[in-house]
Formats: C-alpha cells, sequence, structure tokens
C-alpha cells in the first residue's frame, strides 16, 4: 500500500523533462513531497538551470498529475532557484 505522498511522488518524478529527455525524478529535480492538509499536497523542485525556458510549464506539468492522483484535492507547485521563481509560482498556485 501506497502512501498518498508516495503516489503523488512516483507519478510527479516520471513526467519527461523534454530538453533533456529524462524523467525529473532521475534528474533529482523532486526536492520534496508533502501533505500540508487533508488531500492538500506541496510539491518543491528545481529547475535544470536558473534559466530554464521550461520551468513554467513543468511546473504546470507537476501540478497537472500531482492533482489527477486520486486522493488529492489540491497541488500548490513551488519553483525554487530559477529566475522567474515567484512570479511562477504565483501564476500556478493561484
Amino acid at each position: 500500500y501506497l502512501s498518498l505522498i508516495e503516489k503523488v511522488r512516483n507519478k510527479v518524478e516520471a513526467i519527461i523533462d523534454p530538453e533533456v529527455g529524462l524523467s525529473l525524478g532521475a534528474l533529482g529535480l523532486i526536492m520534496n513531497v508533502k501533505e500540508i492538509g487533508e488531500g492538500l499536497i506541496q510539491i518543491d523542485f528545481i529547475a535544470t538551470s536558473p534559466y530554464c525556458p521550461l520551468a513554467y510549464s513543468l511546473a504546470k506539468a507537476i501540478k497537472t498529475v500531482a492533482e489527477s492522483v486520486e486522493g488529492v484535492k489540491k497541488a500548490y507547485v513551488y519553483l525554487h532557484g530559477h529566475f522567474l521563481s515567484e512570479r511562477i509560482n504565483a501564476d500556478v498556485n493561484r
């Protein structure tokens, strides 16, 4: 039996970064997955570079995939270490 956190982590780590063709898990980009309330998930991740052009689309993909997991009501996704982190995080989580 997998916990909700494990299910979400497995799903988001399987997302492929189209720039390099490897999964986010293989690249070690998913920093943290935690439950912050019942059915509320927070995912922290880093982009492949501070200027990664795909950071926004990766953040949206992570949110969409996480929210597709049964038991997840809402996912909050936070990008770290990117020059547009603040703007991307505000847009993805509004």
